[in-house]
């Protein structure tokens, strides 16, 4: 129910029964007779404890009303080496909506939920039971006896009835550059989302703003948030360093997208030099097509973004990193690349990146409250986490529907947008879905229509969605950073609420 210090916890702090809704945290706490690494070397008794943390870890297995559901070997690498050494309990959370990050005890209970436990937890009650077993991995695996167990009377309750009579609209009122839409939606469908937010069926959603042909139709919030909240949207923030390229060309400052990036480093200087490496250009970087060895979607990448944060130059790390043209071959997803073009933009423009920003995008667009984030250089973060309001988000958006104008000035080219909203790559193992200069597409199906859209896309489910054929820019801004239902459950409230009320 909540987490507890392991210390603390008695025979009368486990619960018998447990009321599971969707908004319901869920926590466990194990004891065992031994660590983990003991129980693996009894499993593997010439093994080395190094080579024991790596060769295996806990064995996760749930049952519902005494029928196995889902059973996972966890992967090496969490609990830390030193935890799996000494330690003789976990204490972990399975749900935790006020402060889970997606840790891995989260990512099994969602893997479970993915894997039969969604659809086996009708509402009703069930009896929920856990077992913790160690194994071992070499040619074969080997599983350990049960180092605990547990069991738990589950009453569900996760398909509220939701009565929309109860629930009232936002009245929205002009902002600053946006004037209201009068044009009809369905109001059921929206009242029927505001209700699933509400009840926890979306989780940590923070804003939803619909503008239509350039004029807000619909602004709610949740969370305690408002129009005035400033939203950490993470990545939605890379756009914005594309937008700032273009302008940057436009004015002189940078010669075009296909300059090199030996005009601005000495990268004989940098680790792994190499001729190629001076010719990746900053388009290469736009669509994240470079050739350096750099991919977020792996740990094992070296140039994962997780690498970079921790040193103290972040442009060294990316231009130290491995070079090869083949990586050009596939699209990687490659935010340090997106630090180096910021880094670019910083050194190239008057008074540096930040001043340019505000003068050439920002006032123009009459967006005054907004928060970078800094580069230990104390350059603007341009990998995300650029802080707005959702209406100014939105009002960015628009700037893209409007083909680079706002207000009568053409702060961006059309050249410019046409490129950004582009087909460039394919997303390796995504069917219909691209990439643009850091500006994602896909098509959304509603209504048994397609509706393809241009967007900017963040950790925990945050969208600017610009929509090719219909007159919407859509945001959504969300704090479900690191839960794998995050960007799921933003296409569930596009596909089956937001687009069936605003469109035809």
């Amino acid at each position: 129910q909540q987490r507890m210090p392991y210390e603390t916890v008695g025979k009368e702090s486990f619960l018998k029964t447990y009321k599971l809704t969707n908004k319901s945290d869920l926590f466990f706490v194990a004891y065992f007779d031994n660590s983990l690494t003991n129980y693996k070397h009894q499993l593997l008794p010439e093994v080395s404890s190094d080579s024991l943390f790596k060769s295996g870890n806990y064995q996760f297995s749930l049952y519902i009303d005494h029928q196995l559901i889902y059973q996972s070997n966890l992967m090496p690498g969490a609990p830390q080496a030193k935890n799996q050494n000494v330690d003789t309990y976990l204490n972990r959370p399975l749900i935790d909506n006020a402060n889970g990050q997606g840790t891995w005890s989260e990512a099994f209970w969602n893997r479970f939920m993915n894997n039969g436990g969604d659809s086996i937890l009708t509402d009703g009650n069930h009896v929920l039971k856990m077992e913790i077993r160690p194994y071992v991995k070499t040619d074969t695996i080997r599983i350990g006896e049960i180092m605990a167990l547990g069991e738990l009377t589950l009453d569900v309750a996760r398909h509220p009835q939701i009565d929309i009579t109860k629930i009232q609209l936002n009245m929205t009122e002009p902002y600053n550059g946006l004037k209201i839409s009068n044009a009809a939606f369905d109001t059921k469908k929206i009242k029927e989302l505001k209700g699933a937010v509400a009840e926890g069926i979306f989780k940590k959603i923070n804003s939803i703003v619909i503008l239509k042909e350039g004029k807000i139709l619909i602004e709610e919030y949740f969370n305690g948030e408002n129009r005035n909240s400033l939203h950490d949207p993470r990545s939605v923030g890379k756009s914005f360093t594309s937008t700032l390229t273009g302008i940057a060309i436009h004015d002189g400052f940078i010669k075009s997208d296909t300059q090199t990036i030996n005009d601005f480093y000495t990268l004989n200087q940098y680790h792994h030099f190499s001729p190629a490496k001076e010719h990746a250009t900053i388009k290469d970087l736009l669509t994240m097509s470079s050739g350096f060895d750099g991919n977020d979607e792996y740990d094992s990448s070296p140039g994962n973004e997780e690498n970079m944060y921790p040193t103290q130059d972040w442009v060294k790390f990316t231009l130290d990193l491995p070079y090869q043209d083949s990586f050009k071959e596939n699209w990687h997803y490659f935010t340090a690349g997106v630090v180096l073009i910021g880094d670019i933009l910083n050194k190239s423009v008057p008074d540096g990146l930040e001043k340019y920003a505000d003068n050439k995008l920002f006032k123009a667009m009459g967006i005054t409250n907004y928060k970078w984030q800094y580069t230990p250089q104390n350059v603007p973060n341009t990998a995300g986490g650029i802080q707005m309001n959702a209406l100014d988000f939105a009002k960015y958006g628009q700037l893209y529907k409007n083909r680079g104008v706002w207000n009568n000035q053409q702060i961006l080219t059309e050249n410019w947008v046409e490129k950004t909203l582009s087909k460039q790559k394919q997303i390796a193992g995504r069917d219909n879905e691209y990439y643009g200069y850091l500006f994602w597409n896909k098509t959304f199906k509603a209504n048994n229509k397609n509706y393809e859209a241009y967007y900017c896309a963040g950790n925990g489910g945050n969208y600017i969605l610009i929509f090719k054929n219909e007159p919407l820019v859509i945001v959504i801004t969300a704090s479900a950073y690191g839960q794998p239902y995050a960007h799921a459950q933003v296409t569930e409230m596009i596909s089956s609420y937001i687009l069936p009320a605003v469109t035809k």
